[in-house]
């Protein structure tokens, strides 16, 4: 509800038990219903902006973008975002702000229904796990069968000027790689290009 009444363009409903498994055809079914209920119940979808000309979401939002360009400039001040990540401003924001979140939760500030109010104490469902080597070897068998049908001179072509440009201090990559996309490299492919000329980053 929170996304369309900011304005999204597009909605996905994750299922509850995508960050453990592929879900399951009951916790699917949970998150397609959600945007059902959103679409036909609410009637929120009738109106262009329903909170348009709202003083307090156009106060929140005045704020956010204060907030926002403060941010900004503190980063442009020392020295960039590049700076910014080998000093582990942004890790350490990250940090601090899921910390801050945590202990919230823990001393009940922040309600979380489900974690720290209105817990039944009934166990959690078990979640089915998926068979991860049949995936492997599937994923496999199509990995295969891509680079049978692919253009193997096409393919190396464009992951040749993807590394051309990757050496080219400021050259634009979005257009090698999509190129390299186009012919049909594998993502594996375009990462160890990248991988070859730049590594691997190392936060220590």
């Amino acid at each position: 509800m929170a996304a369309v009444l900011g304005g999204t363009q597009s909605l996905h409903t994750n299922a509850y038990d995508e960050a453990l498994a592929l879900p399951t055809e009951h916790s699917a079914t949970v998150a397609l219903r959600t945007q059902q209920l959103l679409a036909y119940e609410t009637g929120v979808p009738d109106v262009t902006d329903p909170l348009g000309g709202s003083y307090y979401l156009e106060s929140l939002t005045d704020q956010m973008e204060k907030d926002a360009r403060a941010l900004i400039d503190e980063i442009e001040a020392g020295g960039g975002a590049v700076a910014a990540i080998a000093q582990g401003v942004f890790q350490q924001a990250i940090a601090r702000s899921a910390y801050e979140q945590q202990r919230d939760i823990e001393a009940g500030k922040r309600v979380i229904v489900g974690v720290n109010e209105y817990v039944t104490g009934d166990a959690a469902p078990p979640t089915r796990a998926p068979d991860y080597s049949t995936l492997a070897e599937t994923q496999q068998r199509r990995l295969a069968a891509l680079r049978g049908k692919r253009e193997t001179r096409n393919v190396k072509r464009t992951l040749a000027a993807l590394d051309a440009a990757a050496h080219e201090s400021g050259a634009p990559l979005m257009e090698p790689i999509l190129e390299a996309v186009r012919v049909r490299a594998t993502l594996g492919e375009i990462s160890d290009v990248l991988r070859a000329v730049w590594g691997v980053y190392d936060p220590r």
